[in-house]
């Protein structure tokens, strides 16, 4: 009897033994498993404004998912904040810019971003409430247009090309309204922020409006605009980047779809010639 309690009694101990091991083996796998399932998942923050950027990007939000990278979009209403972001390393990338505005703020705050990608062309227009074609303009009429330095100066060139002023130089992109040196109509300029100009139209004659947020007010630049930048803008809206990541496979991928057929489709029906692809 005694022997047979003895042979139970290390039967019963070795059972616990092998139970828990295959517990610990079962956490290890569990675990694991988990541990690969956040690899093939790496996330990707991209910061910007609304209307087109960030409708794009929810476009490839789902492709990438197939890829293993969690898009996360942050929204901006101003073209400030996202470089910022994106310099102190809260953003992974932005889309909102183009080149020429990207590396007249970067020098101007001394920092340093690189285009990873050119997406789309938003031809800037001009736009009114009050009148119907440009050659209702009166004299001493106002004008509002954008007050970053190289909004302002596309604006500007978009308004010699319509005859309405000549500037000091006819290509220079960061000149202002002191660079005008002929103003037939003594034309009035009004330098706002670009965000605010479709907010001020029943206030000036015309505005000079940046195409997202000419869309942003269910303005159509299209039929809506007295006139427009022609289709070979060369202001291309890119996606924009650090220099220490512009390598980056997850970056490099949004690159490739963002490039891709089904984009360039996605841009062409939805926007009806408002957008142009750029690549």
């Amino acid at each position: 009897m005694k022997k047979i309690n003895k042979f139970l009694s290390i039967l019963i101990i070795f059972s616990i033994i092998v139970l828990a091991g295959c517990s610990a083996t079962d956490s290890n796998v569990d675990s694991t498993n988990a541990n690969k399932a956040e690899e093939k998942t790496t996330k990707l923050v991209v910061g910007a404004t609304p209307v087109p950027h960030a409708e794009i990007l929810n476009f490839v939000k789902p492709i990438l998912k197939e890829k293993g990278i969690e898009l996360e979009i942050k929204e901006f209403t101003d073209y400030t904040t996202p470089n910022i972001a994106l310099n102190d390393k809260q953003l992974d990338a932005n889309f909102f810019q183009h080149i020429p505005y990207m590396d007249d703020f970067a020098k101007e705050k001394n920092i340093k971003l690189v285009a990873a990608a050119k997406v789309h062309v938003e031809p800037m227009g001009v736009y009114s409430n009050k009148i119907k074609s440009i050659g209702e303009l009166k004299n001493d009429a106002s004008i509002a247009i954008p007050n970053d330095a190289t909004n302002e100066g596309r604006a500007l060139l978009l308004l010699q090309k319509q005859g309405l002023i000549k500037l000091k130089d006819e290509k220079n992109l960061t000149q202002t309204p002191k660079d005008i040196i002929e103003n037939p109509k003594n034309l009035k300029f009004k330098e706002l922020e670009a965000a605010q100009l479709p907010r001020v139209l029943q206030d000036v004659d015309i505005a000079v409006i940046n195409t997202n947020y000419a869309l942003e007010a269910k303005l159509n630049p299209t039929k809506d605009a007295l006139f427009i930048e022609d289709k070979d803008s060369p202001y291309a809206n890119i996606l924009a980047v650090r220099p220490d990541n512009e390598k980056d496979p997850k970056i490099m991928e949004l690159v490739k779809i963002l490039n891709s057929d089904d984009v360039k489709k996605f841009i062409n029906e939805k926007y009806s010639g408002a957008i142009v692809p750029a690549f």
